[in-house]
């Protein structure tokens, strides 16, 4: 009996050391595979705008597979894009955890920013300063400041950048404006519609962004009135139009990711301005992709030049924004603003290319 008890207690452990060879197997067999290792994802949202060019033009080369940030960012990493039409909708995408990042304009940052009592946004880096100007029409009999009494000028949405930097100037030079009318009323309305607008003589005069303004010239002879980057003397003429959020989430959960990411961004940005004519013809095909429609070339050439692709985010023009945005009245008190930015990733990525950093 002792015999047989030996015999099976030997055959167990012969199984037993079995088993454990084949599970070694299969860890370092190279033979063998392993399950596969979920990919990380980034979700992007941007505007088809000549503003968020950098964002544009990855978008396309990432549906024609080359993506400029995935051959840097790496094979274990999805980029995911989203398209919007309007700063609010983006940042309640961010705000909400659609995405993770967005190139969006000061204001609806700043509006995120303060609504999630700061916990929620940072801006991680500049995407694009100017580009903003004030049009009149040919017969709107606007010559002087004076003359605006009266008029109708549209913006692009009521409490975006370009409205808040409308009704900013016009009570800065003494006009009474309130939300439905006052000596002079605003209208918020789409870019898109801005033409039809004036053709019809519904409008006298817009303050916009490119392409729209060089559209405008082009299309009905409209004039500048007002190149917004007069108002910007304090800082060299330089404002921003453009930036990148960040969700605080995003940042803290994979701040090694997004250093990566903004590391590229700057690298885009680069490229950009050393080759402009593959940048545009990259961000043109994406243009019609995303709006059925692309650019006239003679104005995407003139939007481009009056445009500054930049990842420095030209901090002190948002102090000043966000102070018009309350002047005004679309905040409720005056912004602290002493969170939203968080450059230690760009600075980071600055350094290590020897270039100065940003504040």
């Amino acid at each position: 009996m002792l015999k047989y008890r030996r015999m099976r207690i030997y055959r167990r452990l012969r199984m037993v050391v079995g088993f454990l060879s084949v599970i070694s197997m299969c860890v370092v067999m190279p033979g063998l595979s392993a399950a596969p290792i979920p990919k990380r994802i980034i979700r992007i949202g941007h505007f088809p705008n000549i503003t968020h060019a950098q964002a544009v033009i990855a978008h396309g080369m990432s549906r024609q597979g080359d993506g400029w940030f995935e051959r840097r960012l790496g094979p274990d990493v999805n980029i995911e894009w989203y398209v919007y039409k309007a700063g609010p909708s983006a940042m309640e995408a961010l705000l909400t955890g659609v995405i993770d990042l967005a190139f969006v304009g000061p204001n609806p940052a700043i509006n995120a920013h303060l609504r999630s009592g700061g916990k929620e946004v940072r801006i991680v880096a500049g995407a694009c300063s100017g580009g903003a100007a004030l049009l009149v029409g040919r017969d709107a009999g606007i010559v002087t400041d004076l003359d605006f009494k009266g008029k109708r000028v549209a913006t692009p949405q009521l409490g975006n950048t370009q409205d808040v930097a409308m009704r900013s100037w016009l009570r800065a030079k003494g006009f009474a404006v309130t939300v439905a009318g006052g000596d002079v009323t605003v209208l918020p309305t789409s870019n898109a519609d801005l033409l039809t607008l004036f053709q019809g003589k519904q409008i006298d005069a817009a303050w916009t962004v490119e392409p729209w303004v060089s559209l405008l010239e082009s299309k009905i002879g409209a004039k500048i009135y007002l190149q917004e980057s007069a108002l910007w003397k304090d800082t060299g003429g330089r404002y921003v139009t453009t930036q990148l959020v960040s969700s605080v989430r995003f940042l803290e959960s994979d701040a090694d990711l997004l250093g990566k990411f903004v590391a590229a961004h700057i690298e885009l940005t680069d490229w950009t301005k050393r080759d402009p004519r593959s940048a545009k013809k990259y961000f043109n095909a994406e243009i019609e992709y995303e709006t059925g429609r692309a650019m006239p070339v003679a104005i995407l050439d003139k939007a481009w030049e009056r445009i500054e692709l930049t990842y420095d985010p030209v901090s002190a023009s948002l102090a000043r924004s966000a102070k018009s945005a309350y002047e005004i009245g679309f905040l409720k008190r005056a912004a602290d603003l002493s969170r939203i930015y968080e450059f230690g990733l760009l600075n980071a990525a600055l350094r290590s290319q020897g270039r100065g950093e940003v504040r």
